[in-house]
């Protein structure tokens, strides 16, 4: 073992890695590693500019004495850097110890013989980094072991459709999948987060026994670890690092209306409408899929959208703006088609036929990691839609959404998928961001299905994707948006009454509808939208191509439910107007300090133990505790209440905290 100070940073050399720790913003270090003969200078998810100390890391090396099992000792080389609070300990097998001031927060795993004979000398050849090379490629297989903390309780890592929100004892893919959000940033309950700075395919076990990370394919190890005594102070150093969500429109944070799907520009006006006619404002009103003649000419069908520029012109007049879905499919009908893949804008297969996804087409779609992609397909977008005067753009299938999610098919200018693919939707987002930002229309507010660490910079308004109409779904988004908010995305949301429904008549969901809306006012976003059933409205017309032969679902605007529960709504929808100030202080303190608008109720009060235990009831920023209704025909629940006076909205009651 060779141990360098590489000017500040601690360097070693193990059997054909090196290994590189350095100070990376406040009481934080970067860890990376290679088999290559030098690192690549990716970045990934760390953008920031690194934070300068005023104290650089101190790092030290020195010999100490280990027993070597016969009576003697021997001297072997140590090292040491830290870096504020935060400091790691690396001994003579290359294995890495973090602590927090004096506290052990995390080690790397090690079983196997080192040369004396501490617990960690086993015979099981068990290493805490094993790289094992991809026949034929330059690429590695990379597991990375832990030591496990069974008192330890972990969030964060952005969106698994599950119950569990602490997800100590969890296995968990890192891809991209619909309704899946894979962003590699764990909150720990012992002091530190850890972002695994790796956009590569892979898993991480959060085990009793050990934490495993992989990556599939990769060139590198690379991942950042901070300490810090609140899991507020976590994220902010976190978001120092990564980035933080940039203001967001306040003409936004009311009322968007959206539903699957308005089919012609005379249903988008009458539906505006009749919301101006009702005294409602809507901030937005969303043109969904299949508004287009074929998936990749990205642009209105002529037949029922004749004058798009009038009818956003309209919309604009009325203080409504204008957001229309892009996917990232291209048809071969399309007239994009033959350009793009004659210039290799689109996904390469690593065999057989030249086909993504297959949803009413067939189709490959855009590779946003090359940047000739990104400048064709803002180029159409602009011509189409952004010169008309729309506002924003929802950017759907993000993740992207594959007809088969088998990723070792695929391939992007900047690799395997294997290797790149997490950081997808990131750069997908980017194609509509970057010139928009650029352009001087800000701030930029786009709407996507997918995210990654340090998407939150990139103007990402995430939904959770196309969930069921289910009171359990709708537990599993509480618990979604608040580890999706611990991986530092503040701006998240959900279709409210979930998407799939097979009968808006049916009284259950029509009730699961209002528990959805009453959670979505407490929320960053506002938005109606579903597929609503039953599918008994005829096309428009009998071609197999083009805005009109799509079904669409029924009416989903406020009133279409009923009077009952349009009062409901409506009562509802005035208590969010009335948050506005409150709304925009939340806004405002996510891009200070990347604090979520949604909070875990230990992000507040984190002294209080049993804050740590609950996942049905949260913190609306600081003020605010809602405690959401999560069963069909739930009349009233158990709320925790930590330590204060609370006020009920509903009654003006005060109650006494620190009791059920």
């Amino acid at each position: 073992m060779r141990f360098e100070n590489d000017n500040g940073a601690l360097v070693f050399y193990h059997q054909g890695e090196q290994v590189r720790i350095e100070a990376w913003g406040s009481d934080a270090l970067r860890v990376r590693s290679t088999m290559q003969s030098a690192f690549s200078g990716n970045r990934w998810a760390l953008t920031e500019p690194v934070k300068q100390e005023t104290a650089p890391a101190q790092i030290t090396i020195a010999k100490e004495p280990h027993w070597v099992g016969d009576g003697s000792y021997d001297q072997r080389e140590i090292a040491t850097i830290a870096n504020g609070r935060i400091r790691a300990v690396v001994n003579f097998a290359g294995i890495i110890t973090f602590y927090r001031d004096d506290t052990l927060l995390l080690r790397e795993y090690f079983r196997s013989y080192d040369g004396t004979l501490s617990r960690e000398s086993r015979c099981l050849k068990v290493v805490n980094r094993t790289w094992k090379g991809i026949i034929g490629g330059s690429e590695y297989s990379l597991n990375v072991k832990f030591e496990s903390n069974r008192e330890e309780k972990l969030f964060g890592m952005g969106q698994y459709q599950q119950r569990d929100m602490d997800l100590k004892g969890c296995v968990l893919e890192l891809a991209q999948r619909n309704s899946q959000i894979s962003v590699p940033f764990a909150v720990s309950s012992l002091g530190y987060g850890f972002l695994w700075n790796n956009p590569a395919v892979g898993r991480v076990t959060f085990g009793k026994n050990y934490t495993e990370w992989i990556a599939r394919s990769t060139r590198e190890m690379d991942y950042w670890i901070t300490a810090a005594d609140t899991p507020k102070q976590i994220l902010a150093n976190y978001t120092a690092a990564t980035g933080r969500a940039g203001e967001f429109p306040e003409d936004l944070m009311g009322l968007w209306q959206c539903k699957l799907r308005y089919r012609t520009q005379a249903e988008v006006l009458e539906v505006a409408r009749r919301y101006q006619a009702e005294g409602i404002k809507i901030d937005q009103i969303v043109i969904d899929f299949f508004h287009w003649t074929v998936q990749g000419d990205w642009k209105f069908d002529k037949t029922y959208w004749p004058d798009p520029k009038a009818m956003v012109d309209e919309l604009h007049a009325m203080g409504i703006k204008v957001l229309v879905s892009v996917w990232p499919s291209v048809d071969r009908k399309s007239e994009n088609f033959g350009p793009m893949m004659e210039q290799g804008l689109l996904i390469r297969t690593e065999r057989g036929a030249a086909q993504t996804y297959d949803y009413q087409g067939d189709c490959v779609e855009i590779d946003v990691f090359n940047p000739r992609a990104r400048e064709y397909v803002w180029g159409v977008c602009k011509r189409n839609y952004y010169d008309y005067g729309i506002d924003a753009f929802w950017l759907d299938n993000s993740e992207p959404d594959f007809g088969v999610y088998d990723f070792e098919q695929y391939r992007y200018a900047a690799g395997p998928a294997l290797a790149v693919s997490s950081l997808y939707p990131q750069l997908y987002s980017r194609v509509f961001y970057d010139p928009m930002y650029q352009e001087g229309r800000r701030p930029v507010a786009n709407l996507l299905r997918c995210a990654w660490a340090g998407s939150q910079k990139y103007g990402n308004v995430v939904w959770s994707g196309d969930v069921p109409s289910t009171f359990e779904a709708l537990a599993d988004q509480i618990q979604c948006g608040l580890n999706m908010g611990l991986a530092g995305i503040p701006w998240w949301t959900t279709d409210v009454g979930g998407f799939m429904t097979d009968d808006v008549n049916d009284p259950d969901f029509r009730e699961l509808l209002v528990r959805w809306y009453q959670f979505a006012v407490y929320s960053a976003v506002l938005r109606m939208h579903g597929d609503r059933g039953p599918y008994n409205i005829p096309p428009l017309d009998e071609r197999d191509w083009g805005g009109g032969y799509l079904h669409t679902g029924q009416p989903n605007e406020l009133w279409s439910y009923g009077e009952d529960v349009y009062a409901i709504l409506r009562h509802y929808y005035d208590i969010r107007i009335d948050l506005h100030d409150y709304i925009k202080s939340l806004y405002d303190e996510a891009s200070e300090n990347g604090s979520p608008l949604i909070r875990a109720m230990f992000y507040e009060f984190p002294e209080d133990s049993a804050c740590w235990e609950l996942q049905d009831q949260y913190m609306f920023g600081p003020r605010c505790l809602v405690a959401p209704i999560l069963q069909l025909h739930q009349r009233e629940r158990q709320v925790y209440l930590p330590a204060g006076a609370w006020r009920l909205t509903s009654t003006g009651e005060v109650f006494q905290g620190g009791s059920g």
